[in-house]
């Protein structure tokens, strides 16, 4: 899957990443659901890395501890959570090793649109903890 491939993927979801945006509920089940299908995936190196900040920034955008950040990244984020757990797969994931491939070319694409922001959220969430220590 190329790049562009994989932002259409995340593009196809974004009405039901505005819908879950809205409901805070719904969100965080999606969220558990989609920490608990990431440890299925094999070792994935760099493309997964920065879930675990992904998922705290959506976190904190929904509870309105961080809102600096653009309601379309956030947008994004969800979108491509919504594919991984919901999207009709190009390549089944049942597939050994390469059945992954489209997942993690979504969450390369959805990384590499909003970087800048996952950046000014880590430094954001490295202040505050330094502030409460």
């Amino acid at each position: 899957m190329d790049l562009e491939k994989a932002k259409e993927a995340i593009e196809s979801f974004t009405g039901q990443a505005e819908e879950l945006i809205r409901n805070p509920g719904k969100l965080e089940e999606l969220l558990q659901q989609f920490e608990e299908k990431v440890k299925e995936i094999p070792y994935a190196g760099d493309a997964l890395s920065r879930v675990p900040l992904m998922i705290s920034m959506i976190r904190s955008y929904i509870t309105r501890e961080y809102t600096v950040v653009s309601p379309k990244v956030i947008v994004t984020l969800v979108a491509a959570i919504i594919y991984l757990l919901k999207g009709n797969d190009l390549i089944p994931d049942n597939i050994p090793v390469v059945g992954y491939a489209d997942d993690l070319a979504v969450f390369a694409a959805a990384f590499l649109i909003d970087e800048q922001e996952l950046k000014a959220y880590s430094q954001w969430r490295d202040e505050k903890d330094a502030a409460t220590v």
